[in-house]
């Protein structure tokens, strides 16, 4: 079969900027240049490079887009390799789920999956220190339920419950699962606090509080006792629940999109 004649202008050669780039990107990554450590000076790399000023500055800015350096300028100015936070990659992660059209439901969907998992992850793995953050956070809850203020202060109910979540998906001991559920976080926490603001029937949100708190006690428990598939059939159940009445109506099928205009 013959080459299409025009086929060397469908491939685009890097420019120097994006290889340079991709030699630092190297480095930073594998560990040669570690976060905190400065780069040589402008001067240095133009030199060692064999390029000009402004490309190098382009490399610079490509590199700062991905938060793996930061650029000071002035008299005490330098490149420093920082390590990119997982609010980065949420930003760009929740943009294209925004632009591919994806709904609530799917979503959870997804979530129903890998949260499940980690959860039988964690009860294999747990260390006591694991099982004891566990408990705290549980317990955290505990004191808003009895307290009576879980309903009327929601952000502080929604921060100690998500830190339940994250504890499953930091303590599973899988670094991807980790930063999945990092990445969606954001998501999630908007819809959650566009449902529970949706919700007049107090009764009924006191009633979902108690449960909540019954199920992250028995789950720290299970971990506790290294009981993995039942600390995943619970969890497993507890999202299906959790499901039900966080996509209630037409909820599931609004897009992500929604919760960001």
């Amino acid at each position: 079969m013959s080459r299409p004649k025009n086929v060397s202008r469908l491939v685009r050669a890097p420019k120097t900027a994006e290889l340079i780039a991709d030699q630092l990107r190297s480095q930073i990554v594998r560990g040669v240049l570690k976060e905190g450590d400065a780069l040589p000076t402008e001067v240095e790399l133009v030199k060692q490079f064999g390029v000009s000023r402004p490309t190098l500055r382009e490399a610079f800015r490509i590199l700062e887009s991905e938060s793996l350096i930061v650029v000071r300028r002035g008299s005490r100015g330098g490149v420093l390799v920082c390590s990119p936070e997982t609010s980065v990659a949420a930003r760009h992660f929740g943009l294209l789920l925004q632009m591919s059209g994806t709904t609530l439901a799917d979503v959870y969907e997804a979530r129903k999956v890998f949260e499940p998992a980690a959860a039988e992850m964690l009860a294999r793995r747990a260390t006591r220190d694991d099982v004891a953050d566990l408990k705290a956070a549980a317990a955290a809850l505990t004191v808003l339920v009895e307290e009576g203020t879980a309903g009327a202060d929601f952000a502080e109910w929604s921060a100690a419950t998500f830190r339940f979540h994250d504890l499953i998906m930091e303590r599973a001991g899988n670094k991807t699962l980790m930063l999945v559920g990092a990445v969606l976080r954001d998501v999630v926490t908007r819809h959650m606090t566009r449902v529970m603001r949706s919700v007049t029937d107090q009764a009924e949100i006191e009633k979902q509080f108690k449960r909540t708190v019954r199920t992250f006690t028995k789950f720290a428990t299970l971990v506790e006792d290294g009981a993995a598939d039942e600390a995943r059939t619970l969890w497993a159940a507890h999202m299906d629940r959790a499901g039900r009445s966080m996509l209630w109506g037409d909820l599931g099928k609004k897009t992500v999109v929604d919760l960001f205009v």
